[in-house]
């Protein structure tokens, strides 16, 4: 963990082995956002993005018996999304626009991370609390989960990624029905639409997550982090021929690095690589 980031009061964030897991920390609320959240959750994205330390994979899960249940009533009561991020930068001529731009940051970095995020959902993920989900780049499931996106319940739309994340993970139709319907789902029906990648029995979440982390973080840095980024060109409208770029752009930092001659000779030797991601 860089020495950069601040204790916060709704999160908490541990590393070991260089596996990263943020705790979404308001088990009394079931983990809802409020305003207080979403600028923790900006400031810790921006400093592991600038500074990843040794951080190789991340889970992000929920204290308690829910990832989160969406937003908490006090954003509104708080004068709602015009309260949200004082001094935020100018990206929109219209106000509004802006705000939940800056609102968005606290989301966004969990895909722009230079190491895998993996979402580990149990209880409810709802709202924002799905929309966190789908930002990360994997996402597991408890039974007896709920996920939806509720937003069209309160008049509102998901502005926190969902709209671009969903459909690019269940197509566009099945998006549109979730999100207008206000559609509440279980974890195998998430997995079957291809919203999670794995369900699991909720005494074995964190078990599960951690291993799959930890299979992730042992894996050779420079290679995760080029693949990463290579898939992620593949969603975000450029063509085949600029994405193959992007692929050969992190081969070539691959096959140039100490990592790759280390997997060489760990696999000559009958040893497992000791990667330091270099």
């Amino acid at each position: 963990m860089p020495e950069t980031v601040p204790e916060f009061e709704t999160l908490r964030l541990e590393v070991h082995d260089h596996v990263a897991t943020l705790v979404l920390d308001r088990p009394e609320r079931l983990n809802a956002f409020t305003i207080r959240m979403w600028d923790e959750m900006r400031a810790l994205g921006r400093s592991l993005v600038d500074d990843p330390g040794d951080i190789r994979a991340m889970v992000v899960r929920g204290e308690g018996r829910a990832f989160s249940s969406g937003l908490d009533t006090s954003v509104f009561a708080e004068g709602g999304f015009d309260s949200i991020g004082p001094g935020a930068p100018d990206r929109h001529p219209d106000p509004k626009v802006n705000t939940i731009l800056h609102a968005q940051e606290a989301y966004n970095w969990l895909q722009d991370a230079p190491f895998v995020t993996i979402a580990a959902i149990r209880g409810f993920a709802l709202g924002a609390g799905l929309q966190t989900a789908l930002a990360c780049d994997i996402r597991v499931c408890a039974r007896g989960a709920s996920l939806g996106l509720l937003e069209h319940k309160y008049g509102i739309l998901p502005d926190l990624g969902g709209t671009q994340r969903l459909p690019r993970l269940v197509g566009p139709g099945k998006a549109i029905e979730l999100i207008t319907t206000a559609a509440r789902i279980d974890a195998d029906e998430a997995l079957r639409i291809g919203l999670v990648e794995r369900v699991v029995d909720d005494a074995d979440l964190e078990t599960a997550a951690a291993e799959l982390a930890a299979t992730i973080a042992a894996q050779p840095p420079l290679a995760v982090r080029g693949a990463k980024r290579a898939v992620h060109a593949a969603l975000d409208g450029r063509s085949l021929g600029d994405g193959l770029v992007v692929e050969a752009e992190g081969q070539a930092v691959c096959i140039g690095s100490a990592d790759f001659g280390e997997a060489i000779t760990a696999f000559v030797e009958g040893r497992p690589p000791r990667y330091s991601g270099r």
